[in-house]
């Protein structure tokens, strides 16, 4: 079966060709049926990614596949792809009803046949019953939901969503990508969605794309971007990391401090960099083959604790969920390594 999308050795740059490239020769593929997000910091190129899959922006050089198919040199209309804004773009004059009509009608579809699509499009996210309401009239997730209702009524090959919950407080964030997540695994859709919440990015995705400076700094499964990234900068921007110096043995083994652990991938002997997530650390009494340190700073959550530890290999941050011990500042204990969320990410 061909993927949903494929990118062939893709650039783009903007202007002439004295101008710098946006996207820098990027390869990828997105399976049918399957949700890839595409994330980075601003300027990275993500947006712009989007924009040629949709047709918006063409590509400098390189292919663009949808099903199989070369889409390269086409438009928009001829992609057979929907679009979510950040926006949501809907025409504030008309009702849900004609807004979600709209891509039929302007396409040639029978006014009872576009009709029948979208109220079967708006029932599958939820909106029966609104009908005649104005975009004003609806909340900020109701409107998220018409725009996609009109972009599903397209019956499209591909749906792209471009930061499609910036919008929304965080309560509904949360509550509408699960939305869009049991949509598109209900429909079988393939989808782009753009973000730069890596919350949003683990939550909702098949597989996650990092973007840095116009390249992919990594791919793979939520699961293998958090728990093993291949460099600084992807341990940094999956959540939050702390890096330590440490030294790597012929056989895997590293020292971090007094702490061994075995990589969960192959490392050259030498000098190494170790990126460890804050729920990493396990807080024990101070013994042998632990790394004691005194307590800095403490903070209670509700489900969790927050320390600030001083050690010496540097002040470490810790999320504790053991709620059973208070801390006061100043305690002596100790730190050991649990077996997820630490990773070697390059050799210094």
């Amino acid at each position: 079966m061909p993927a949903g999308i494929e990118f062939r050795q893709v650039t783009k740059r903007y202007g002439d060709a004295r101008s710098p490239l946006v996207v820098k020769g990027i390869d990828l593929v997105v399976e049918k049926g399957t949700l890839t997000t595409i994330l980075g910091p601003s300027g990275c190129g993500k947006t712009t990614l989007l924009r040629m899959i949709a047709g918006l922006d063409a590509a400098t050089s390189g292919q663009v596949l949808i099903d199989g198919h070369d889409v390269t040199t086409l438009g928009p209309a001829e992609r057979n792809v929907s679009m979510v804004f950040q926006s949501y773009a809907l025409f504030p004059h008309m009702n849900v009803l004609a807004n979600v009509c709209y891509g039929l009608s302007v396409t040639g579809v029978p006014r009872a046949e576009a009709e029948r699509r979208a109220r079967a499009s708006m029932d599958s996210v939820g909106l029966s019953g609104y009908e005649q309401r104005l975009p004003s009239e609806l909340s900020g997730g109701q409107q998220q939901r018409v725009a996609v209702a009109r972009s599903l009524v397209l019956e499209p090959s591909v749906m792209l969503f471009d930061e499609p919950l910036s919008n929304l407080d965080a309560r509904l964030r949360r509550s509408m990508r699960e939305e869009i997540r049991a949509l598109q695994q209900r429909l079988k859709l393939t989808v782009a969605y753009v973000t730069h919440d890596q919350s949003e990015a683990l939550a909702v995705s098949d597989q996650i794309v990092v973007m840095n400076a116009g390249l992919i700094a990594q791919a793979g499964t939520p699961q293998q971007l958090y728990e093993h990234p291949h460099s600084e900068f992807v341990a940094g921007f999956m959540g939050e990391a702390m890096l330590f110096a440490a030294t790597a043995s012929a056989d895997g083994q590293v020292q971090l401090g007094p702490l061994r652990f075995q990589a969960r991938r192959q490392v050259r002997a030498g000098p190494v960099k170790v990126a460890v997530r804050p729920e990493a650390w396990a807080v024990t009494a101070p013994g042998i083959g632990a790394l004691d340190g005194r307590l800095a700073k403490c903070a209670y959550l509700g489900s969790f604790q927050e320390l600030t530890v001083e050690t010496s290999i540097g002040e470490i941050f810790v999320v504790s969920p053991d709620l059973s011990h208070r801390w006061t500042v100043g305690d002596v204990l100790a730190l050991q390594l649990l077996g997820n969320g630490v990773s070697v990410v390059e050799a210094v």
